[in-house]
């Protein structure tokens, strides 16, 4: 997959889970890339080890629920780059608690993140991807939109299913501009950050769900990403791609 003069965002890309596997991803394969994070300690420090490599990248620390800090990452980008040929939106939260033990709060949260997060971002590349009249839009759900969860997920499943429902109608309404939204929807992929999240024996069990008997790994979901965002999937757009190892068969 050829990246060269493309130009690259990925929300929450500086964590150790699927984000910073797709920004090395589309760096390695040519991309400028925008380490876009809410710690901006940790995006800087990513983004120098991109830049020490000799790849081209920038940090922004952004809160994707906010729209003034999407905006400023955008323009930053503009003025660094001068366009944004594709957008990754990973960023997500979770809180975990059955339905009845559901904070209004916490459900605000996940939702903010994960679906008003995604929106947002969306909503701030298009004016520049219209201009352009090209762009990819790759967002990333979960299979837990499709099957739902007795882990007490309920903000998140419904965030995830909301995101896919953003991705067809980002990509019915901007088609006519040569701009592409996908989605992905992952299975269980494991990294030190879920530990803070679950329980050991609820990442056991997840991590034998799936028909390969293992979780994925951040670079497996990065390879679908990159595909998705790159013209080997130019005539794709307003998908749901289900990268479970088997957990779940879309019909």
């Amino acid at each position: 997959m050829d990246f060269d003069n493309k130009v690259a965002i990925v929300t929450a890309s500086a964590g150790a889970g699927i984000g910073q596997a797709a920004i090395r991803n589309l760096a390695e394969n040519g991309a400028s890339v925008v380490v876009c994070d809410i710690n901006e300690k940790r995006a800087n420090q990513v983004c120098d080890r991109l830049k020490a490599e000799g790849h081209k990248a920038i940090s922004a620390a952004c809160d994707v629920s906010n729209w003034d800090l999407v905006q400023s990452m955008i323009n930053k980008t503009l003025d660094s780059f001068g366009r944004i040929d594709i957008l990754v939106n990973n960023a997500a939260r979770e809180v975990l608690a059955p339905i009845v033990e559901t904070t209004i709060e916490n459900w605000d949260l996940v939702i903010d993140v994960c679906l008003k997060g995604t929106f947002l971002c969306t909503k701030a590349v298009l004016p520049t991807m219209i201009e352009q009249k090209s762009g990819s839009i790759v967002n990333i759900a979960s299979v837990d939109a499709y099957i739902g969860s007795f882990m007490g997920e309920c903000s998140y499943c419904s965030a995830k299913a909301g995101v896919m429902a953003l991705t067809r109608v980002t990509a019915a309404e901007n088609g006519q501009y040569n701009i592409r939204a996908n989605c992905v929807a992952p299975g269980f992929v494991p990294n030190p950050f879920l530990e803070r999240i679950y329980t050991p024996e609820m990442l056991e069990q997840m991590n034998k769900m799936s028909v390969i008997g293992r979780g994925a790994k951040p670079e497996e979901m990065a390879n679908v990403i990159s595909f998705l965002a790159s013209e080997k999937a130019s005539y794709l757009t307003g998908e749901v791609i289900s990268a479970s190892g088997g957990l779940y068969w879309r019909p």
